[in-house]
């Protein structure tokens, strides 16, 4: 057994374990490994919110099961991760999502396929003992260079993300799956990463009610059982505060003018958005005060530093920075949301061939491919967003008989590339190359020479350059990458 860490004097200190329990009820941490340590077993037993899971906690679903049925047995926790389908997923994050993510269901706009999808998801969840999904994304994907959104968006129409942000939430939360719906109030017009920078929504009153916000209203009418805020600042409404720590965006705007009464979660304080700025333990603070109910915290936090988070809580209801009242209240969600998971729910569920199947329909192929001889694929390496993390993409587990070479545009040869092509059937792959101008210019001289290519963008798909053939998946998940070589090989 690994040795309890003791609180700090200050919060020994403190009488009142009732206090603490309700400071410890707002966090939900995380912790590498793929068994439960002993202090988040210890700090669930008194009274500890819950986790949020990442890539490096799921081995596989049996293990992850075993894993959430160990964090159960120490309390009532909310065990939370990010399953969004498509480039973001945590339970297939060794091998790539089964499903398609939003921007592939928004180019299709079937309503009833995305609760399908969302519906398989989170049988996947319930199987696994996770309760709470950290999505769907419900940004409106406004800005085209925006680097942490793109593919996680439905796209680009307000209308088109809330008709799907409410057949996600449908489809999850109808096999007792707690929708998060995120980033309120909006991160798709962002050009900045919200993991390095507080990035600046600068738009009007008028342009972010009827854009931006415009899915959370929909989601708060679906009965979302949660919303993540977004460390993105919103200049007339929050000034240069993030609306993660802004009272203007969380109790004046979602609770007062939105009327939403569930749970608002954090987006993760570990971001340099709050952490560079007021630091893990102001921003709990005054993300509380603000209106969060539960603190997401990533990867980075160590259990020394979570505990001087907790202190830091404490100190603040003591000194008068945070009203008891405010824990109080955040408690009062938190507790309405277990009781809704305990509610019986239907456990008819769609196979995970769903995936495939909406992949199927979102791919779209320009031009006329020649049948594949001896193929030569370039996969154009994508340096991952932290969002995404190191997941695997592209075409091999598709295309076994193909020679595969993953190049960075910054080190390609593109006259061996080119030799090496030579009498073969060439297929580019790149991932979002209208935000990589090295990616560009290597594929323009690769179809220079050999305008009989075929290229194969799995992001999104803005800049098409021209080739024999251009196929488009609007995302890079394992089922996108299968339905874009079925096109290539039928």
């Amino acid at each position: 057994m690994e040795p309890k860490t003791a609180m700090s004097d200050f919060s020994a200190s403190i009488g009142n374990r009732g206090l603490y329990r309700l400071a410890a009820g707002t966090l939900l941490v995380a912790f590498p490994g793929t068994t439960a340590p002993d202090w988040v077993l210890h700090e669930l037993e008194n009274g500890l919110g819950g986790v949020t899971l990442f890539g490096f906690n799921v081995e596989s679903p049996e293990q992850l099961s075993r894993l959430t049925a160990q964090l159960g047995g120490a309390g009532h926790p909310v065990i939370s991760l990010d399953e969004e389908g498509g480039d973001v997923t945590r339970i297939a994050y060794h091998t790539g999502s089964p499903y398609p993510g939003n921007a592939a269901l928004g180019a299709v706009d079937d309503v009833e396929l995305t609760e399908r999808v969302y519906r398989s998801i989170a049988a996947d969840l319930a199987r696994s003992g996770v309760n709470l999904d950290m999505g769907p994304v419900a940004d409106v994907n406004s800005a085209d260079d925006n680097p942490v959104i793109g593919t996680r968006s439905f796209g680009a129409s307000t209308d088109l993300v809330s008709r799907h942000t409410v057949a996600a939430v449908r489809g999850l939360q109808a096999l007792g799956i707690a929708a998060c719906v995120k980033h309120f109030p909006g991160h798709g017009a962002t050009r900045q990463d919200s993991h390095l920078e507080i990035p600046r929504v600068d738009v009007p009153r008028d342009l972010l009610w009827e854009r931006e916000l415009a899915p959370f209203r929909a989601a708060i009418e679906a009965d979302t059982k949660s919303i993540m805020t977004a460390h993105v600042a919103v200049p007339h409404l929050t000034g240069t505060a993030p609306a993660t720590l802004s009272p203007a965006a969380l109790t004046t705007l979602l609770r007062g003018e939105m009327g939403y009464d569930g749970v608002v979660i954090s987006d993760a304080l570990d971001m340099h958005a709050i952490s560079k700025s007021v630091g893990l333990g102001g921003g709990a603070v005054l993300s509380l005060a603000a209106g969060a109910d539960l603190l997401c915290l990533g990867p980075l936090p160590t259990q020394q530093e979570i505990h001087g988070l907790l202190d830091e809580i404490i100190r603040a209801v003591g000194d008068g920075r945070l009203p008891l009242a405010r824990l109080e209240e955040a408690a009062d969600r938190v507790a309405r949301l277990r009781e809704w998971f305990a509610l019986a729910r239907d456990e008819a569920a769609e196979s995970d061939i769903i995936g495939l199947d909406a992949a199927r329909r979102a791919v779209t192929l320009s031009g006329s491919p020649a049948p594949l001889v001896d193929p030569f694929v370039i996969e154009v390496d994508t340096p991952p967003t932290i969002a995404v993390g190191d997941v695997p993409w592209g075409v091999a587990p598709w295309l076994p008989e193909a020679e595969i070479v993953r190049i960075k545009p910054d080190a390609a040869q593109p006259a061996e590339l080119l030799g090496r092509a030579k009498g073969r059937s060439l297929v580019i792959v790149v991932k979002d190359a209208h935000r990589y101008p090295l990616s560009r210019d290597l594929v323009s001289t690769l179809l220079a020479e050999r305008p009989d290519g075929v290229v194969v963008e799995m992001g999104l798909p803005v800049w098409r350059p021209r080739a024999a053939a251009y196929i488009a998946t609007y995302g890079a998940a394992r089922a996108n990458a299968q339905a874009a070589v079925e096109l290539l090989t039928v």
